[in-house]
């Protein structure tokens, strides 16, 4: 039954196996089922450009089964670099820490418990002080950190 089925193996069935298996690389992402359709891929060039002795069904499974392991280990060593997670940019969706570093206008004079308004861009902010300089309207500043939804700020 089975010998049946494997004596049918042809280049579109191991092209087709690839698809699947990239298919469910896309779903999963972990790199190995990748590395096994590329494997896969190898076996229909094999199945392809081999000749009929090596070619049965038999050499097809033996090439692939050992493309699949060569293309798993080089997968898992010499692109290893490869599947480790990125972290997402650092500011992304942190609005106030992407303000640090940036220049901004005082738009009113610096209460003297050291709280003000700064705008940066088209958006005003509300700010503090980070040091014991008095900030005036029109001063330029410069955040350098950020609490909550309050830029810490110093004269430029």
């Amino acid at each position: 039954m089975m010998e049946e089925i494997f004596t049918q193996l042809t280049v579109w069935h191991w092209l087709a196996f690839g698809l699947v298996l990239l298919g469910i690389e896309m779903m999963t992402g972990t790199f190995d089922f990748l590395m096994i359709a590329i494997a896969a891929w190898a076996a229909a060039a094999f199945a392809w450009l081999a000749p009929d002795s090596l070619a049965g069904w038999k050499g097809q499974l033996v090439f692939f089964g050992i493309a699949a392991i060569v293309m798993v280990l080089f997968g898992r060593t010499f692109l290893a670099g490869l599947r480790g997670t990125t972290e997402e940019h650092p500011t992304l969706n942190k609005r106030m820490a992407s303000l640090v570093g940036q220049r901004g206008v005082a738009t009113a004079d610096f209460s003297a418990a050291g709280a003000g308004r700064i705008k940066i861009g088209d958006t005003v902010w509300g700010a503090e002080t980070a040091g014991d300089a008095i900030i005036a309207e029109g001063d330029a500043v410069v955040v350098e950190g950020a609490r909550m939804n309050t830029a810490i700020v110093r004269k430029a």
